[in-house]
């Protein structure tokens, strides 16, 4: 009787700790099975969904860096060049299936963007020289990609920390958005028509 005892209560451990991994599964595969869904997202509907994305992203990115950067001052060169290593930023990036950069003088020759981007770039960088503000903006940069800047102010700790050897202090953020990464993270019942 107490070998059956035991049997069960064995039985019983082993498929309550596989319930556990079956129920994580369950919902790892119904988030998979929703971003798979056939939606139809129209170009307003995309460029709106990357905008609000960006503004969002821009801010939590500005705060999480600017946090570290009084947490770890002499950590500053680090966590200027590999934002990832912000963990927030590296869940963001992850979440939202973005490229997360901060873009300075130096990128104005950079061969890695695009001269569409390069160009906007010269804009902020002239804005900032004569002292005027510039706003967000967001670009297509191909068929399958979206580039949303951000332009950080000059009083900003971000600017004085991570663009120290510029004439000029100035810094944009860069959000590389690829289309199919908004399309597959879109609630086909939150879309706006």
């Amino acid at each position: 009787m107490k070998e059956i005892l035991r049997g069960i209560a064995l039985a019983i451990v082993v498929f309550g700790c596989d319930l556990g991994s079956r129920v994580e599964n369950t919902k790892e595969l119904n988030k998979e099975i929703k971003a798979s869904q056939i939606k139809r997202v129209t170009h307003t509907q995309l460029i709106y969904s990357a905008n609000e994305w960006g503004k969002k992203i821009a801010q939590i990115t500005e705060k999480s860096l600017e946090d570290q950067l009084r947490k770890n001052p002499s950590e500053a060169n680090v966590l200027c060049t590999d934002l990832a290593k912000i963990p927030v930023v590296a869940a963001l990036e992850r979440e939202y299936g973005v490229q997360i950069e901060l873009l300075g003088m130096a990128d104005l020759k950079n061969p890695k963007l695009a001269a569409k981007e390069r160009e906007i770039l010269d804009a902020y960088v002239y804005s900032a020289k004569n002292k005027s503000a510039a706003g967000d903006n967001l670009q297509q940069l191909d068929d399958t990609l979206l580039v949303y800047n951000a332009p950080l102010t000059a009083e900003s700790l971000i600017c004085k920390e991570c663009m120290k050897s510029q004439d000029v202090p100035f810094a944009v953020w860069r959000l590389l958005f690829s289309k199919k990464e908004i399309i597959r993270k879109l609630d086909a019942k939150q879309l706006k028509n």
